[in-house]
């Protein structure tokens, strides 16, 4: 490879790079899994590169990429999964017939670090839209579009595309692009699935930071009473890959003291996932000593209290992802 075939390559590399994280968040909108997204991403990188000779020009690297990603996640999505939360595939269940049954990886939605699939912005309104946008409850909704429909809504909706510029990318009319769109609107205004919704400042109001500071207290000391004062009433708790899930305070106190009774004098280190304020759950491990990744939590705030509490159990896939430790030996706030 001659010096001036290696800078044009490595100008190239740079200048596909500065659109991953963004690409990223659109496919994980479009697949609900951050792996799937990731890999949707590579894939949509090496088209590029093998490709980038054919490209003329005649639009912008950008919507070329947003081009050869949204044909790489249509294709991903011919199988037909869509991806779920617990409770948009069964009832809630009493706890005194919790079973803790799972279902495969592919069922479910995903959780995402946001440094993942949020780029940094100046406008602080684009910022919260794009919050909004990766929170699990929208991200789910998504999943029970038809593909199409649901990468119309994004680009319009989220990325705020034209309708001539989306009809371009996906080879089609205006009309049609609005006509997608409409009955997108449709189906999302009709969803009852949005148990749990958020309802975050970005950042953090002082009340809301205050909320968290409680719940980590309540949660590290196992505290049911200080935890119940901080939940709503029909606060849901899910754990996938279980496909149970619980709502009401005294479920979800009662799960944790039996059941959930091992996770007592737990620790929690912050993360920031799906837009939301989460936690990185480590529990204490009898065993090695210390204490060993448990879950990734994910936090839903509405009107003051907690409303969802999302713990996601898969810690081999999840805690490498947030680039922390599977184990560790003092209090997680010891070794960041």
């Amino acid at each position: 490879m001659s010096d001036g075939t290696a800078t044009v390559t490595a100008e190239l590399d740079v200048r596909l790079e500065k659109h991953r994280v963004e690409l990223t968040g659109y496919c994980y909108r479009m697949l609900g899994s951050s792996f799937e997204a990731e890999d949707a991403v590579q894939d949509t990188m090496i088209r590029a590169w093998r490709s980038y000779e054919k490209f003329e020009g005649r639009s912008s690297l950008r919507s070329w990429l947003y081009r050869i990603a949204t044909n790489v996640c249509l294709d991903m999505l011919t199988a037909g999964n869509k991806r779920a939360r617990p409770m948009d595939l069964t009832d809630s269940t009493p706890l005194a017939q919790a079973a803790l049954a799972p279902r495969p990886d592919n069922t479910w939605l995903e959780p995402v670090p946001d440094a993942r699939v949020l780029p940094t912005t100046d406008d602080p309104a684009e910022a919260a839209v794009a919050k909004e946008s990766v929170r699990l409850a929208f991200v789910a909704a998504l999943q029970k579009l038809p593909s199409k429909q649901r990468a119309v809504l994004i680009l319009r909706e989220v990325l705020a595309w034209k309708a001539s510029e989306v009809a371009e990318l996906l080879d089609t009319s205006v009309a049609s692009v609005n006509s997608a769109l409409q009955r997108a609107r449709a189906t999302l205004a009709e969803d009852d699935g949005q148990v749990g919704a958020a309802n975050v400042s970005d950042p953090l109001d002082e009340e809301q930071q205050k909320l968290l500071d409680r719940y980590v207290a309540a949660f590290e000391g196992y505290d049911m009473a200080a935890l119940t004062a901080l939940l709503h009433e029909d606060a849901v708790m899910t754990m996938p890959p279980f496909d149970l899930w619980l709502t009401g305070t005294s479920d979800i106190t009662g799960f944790m003291t039996t059941l959930g009774a091992p996770c007592a004098g737990s620790h929690l280190v912050p993360v920031a996932v799906n837009g939301l304020p989460g936690f990185a759950q480590y529990k204490p491990d009898p065993e090695k000593g210390g204490f060993s990744a448990w879950a990734v939590q994910v936090l839903e705030i509405s009107d003051g209290r907690i409303a969802g509490f999302h713990c996601f159990l898969d810690t081999a896939r999840w805690f490498p992802l947030f680039d922390l430790p599977l184990h560790i030996e003092g209090k997680p706030d010891q070794v960041q």
